[in-house]
């Protein structure tokens, strides 16, 4: 009988997922969660132990064999951010779920009913697995998910709290410009760090256009009032890694 691996990522769409999955499948299920904890806000660790007591089983911890965690790949491979996502993504979560999983598993994911685009992308990439999106199935939207974290008595991640979109690593390479700036007041020693490992790589998270050519942005010259967050693309980091290129006007700089 295939195994069905439930992929957790301490945001409460993956967690609702999780739940759903086990309930389904009881026993064949795993939950399953690529360690990436050491840039996660440390309330993930409370979060995590919850969704285990809620689930009714233990969350396996996938860790990969060649990097500690974000900065470790980003200083060992000198690379941020491009076009195809971001090498954090593909170390710690990809390749660490690629070695894991096998050709017969069922995969289940936690995209909601609102994020239909990437159920279809995630397909258009990945025809050699099996997959189901219980959110999907059941038509739950992330603010279901909210509401169902909620009745089951677990507080909400902090950083759902401190007004992020997502629970991801603080000081996401995918993040735009409102994001950078909201983390700048936030975690400031984050940004800091960031903005010199930029420079040490020579490499910018964000970009501007003028006069139709693209010209970098480095985080320590990013005008504190640039992006406006709450209309920024959400951050995928898991199955999919969507980079979101920003555009920054000339008008902001």
């Amino acid at each position: 009988m295939s195994r069905v691996l439930a992929w957790f990522s301490c945001g409460d769409a993956s967690a609702v997922a999780a739940q759903l999955a086990v309930e389904k499948y009881g026993d064949r299920c795993e939950v399953l969660y690529c360690d990436t904890f050491a840039y996660e806000h440390p309330d993930n660790r409370r979060f995590f132990v919850d969704v285990e007591n809620w689930i009714g089983k233990k969350i396996k911890v996938l860790k990969s064999e060649e990097y500690r965690d974000i900065y470790d790949v980003f200083e060992k491979t000198r690379w941020l951010i491009g076009v195809h996502g971001a090498r954090c993504t593909t170390e710690l979560k990809k390749n660490v779920r690629k070695a894991y999983q096998r050709p017969d598993d069922l995969h289940i994911f936690g995209f909601t009913s609102d994020e239909q685009h990437r159920v279809d992308r995630f397909f258009e990439e990945n025809p050699e697995l099996f997959a189901e999106f219980p959110l999907v199935d059941n038509k739950i939207t992330k603010a279901d998910c909210h509401g169902r974290i909620r009745a089951a008595g677990i507080e909400l991640p902090a950083m759902y709290k401190l007004g992020y979109k997502n629970n991801n690593c603080i000081g996401c390479v995918k993040g735009q410009s409102g994001y950078w700036n909201k983390i700048r007041i936030d975690f400031p020693e984050t940004f800091d760090r960031m903005a010199k490992l930029e420079r040490e790589l020579n490499a910018a998270i964000n970009k501007k256009y003028v006069k139709g050519k693209r010209v970098r942005v480095f985080l320590d010259e990013l005008p504190p009032k640039a992006g406006r967050y709450k209309s920024e693309p959400d951050i995928e980091c898991g199955v999919l890694c969507v980079n979101s290129p920003e555009t920054i006007t000339v008008d902001d700089l």
